[in-house]
C-alpha cells in the first residue's frame, strides 16, 4: 500500500546558520496501479491509511469517487495503448 521513503542525500549543509532544520520525508499518499494479465487489464488505487482516518465521511466519498473516476481513465487508455501496441497474434485452432 502506501509508503514513507526517507530524505534523499542531500549536500552537507553544516555551513549553514539553520542548523535545527530535519530533512522532510517523502511519503506516498496516493497509489494507482495498472498491471496486465493477458488481455485482462486491471486498475486499483490505494489511499494511506492515516489519510483515510483523517478524511470525514463526505471527504472519503468524494475521494472514492474521483479516485474510481480516474482507475477507469488510466485502465481504459491502457487498454487502448496496449490494443494498439501489442496485438494478439493469430490463433493456432
Amino acid at each position: 500500500m502506501a509508503r514513507a521513503f526517507p530524505p534523499s542525500e542531500q549536500p552537507d549543509k553544516s555551513a549553514s546558520n539553520d542548523s535545527s532544520a530535519d530533512p522532510a520525508w517523502d511519503v506516498e499518499l496516493l497509489r494507482v496501479l495498472v498491471s496486465r494479465k493477458g488481455t485482462q487489464v486491471e486498475a486499483q488505487w490505494a489511499i494511506h491509511p492515516q489519510l483515510k482516518q483523517d478524511l470525514l465521511p463526505n471527504e472519503w466519498q468524494e475521494v472514492m469517487d474521483l479516485m474510481a473516476r480516474a482507475t477507469d481513465i488510466v485502465g481504459n487508455r491502457f487498454s487502448k495503448a496496449l490494443s494498439e501496441a501489442d496485438p494478439m497474434p493469430p490463433g493456432n485452432a
